[in-house]
């Protein structure tokens, strides 16, 4: 009877071990950036998720990135792998990225059939302003050719080139 109790406390001991996320929690925000690409003159949002639990078939998740530049906010969605030990989420190019504003974002875990397991609210700071990146690509290839466009302008900078309007921006 002794060793019973002693299989079954054990099995019970090693179930709670694997659920470190409580209940509900099946994911955690394990990294999140700008990313500014000099080379490619392009700013991102990149977000990665850490699962504390293991993943389900089918999830999903979408990410709402405040738009910098004003307006509807960037919607990216991104199945999960469940071999994966991480889900990353990555926007398409922003514009009007500004230094030490709060940016929010927020991320729904989904089933296969798109009941919401679980939100995530977070926000995201910037340490530079998007103007540090070039008016365009410093390279227009995947051989990294110069761009042509910036022949005598190796800062990238263009006299006169339109910016983007960031008027919106909130």
């Amino acid at each position: 009877m002794a060793a019973a109790v002693a299989v079954l406390l054990a099995a019970t001991a090693l179930g709670a071990c694997r659920d470190t996320g409580g209940e509900g929690k099946l994911f955690e925000v394990s990294g999140k950036i700008f990313i500014f690409n000099y080379r490619l003159a392009r700013a991102t949002y990149v977000v990665t998720l850490r699962p504390l639990q293991p993943m389900g078939e089918g999830q999903v998740v979408v990410a709402s990135f405040q738009n910098p530049a004003g307006g509807d906010p960037i919607v990216v969605e991104q199945k999960v792998w469940p071999k994966l030990d991480k889900v990353s989420l990555e926007s398409p190019a922003l514009t009007c990225i500004v230094k030490n504003k709060p940016y929010a974002i927020a991320i729904s875990v989904k089933d296969a059939n798109g009941a919401v397991l679980q939100k995530i609210d977070t926000t995201l700071m910037s340490t530079e302003d998007q103007s540090i990146l070039p008016d365009r690509p410093l390279v227009v290839d995947q051989l990294y050719t110069a761009n042509p466009d910036l022949a005598g302008h190796p800062d990238g900078k263009l006299p006169g080139e339109p910016k983007p309007d960031c008027s919106k921006a909130g």
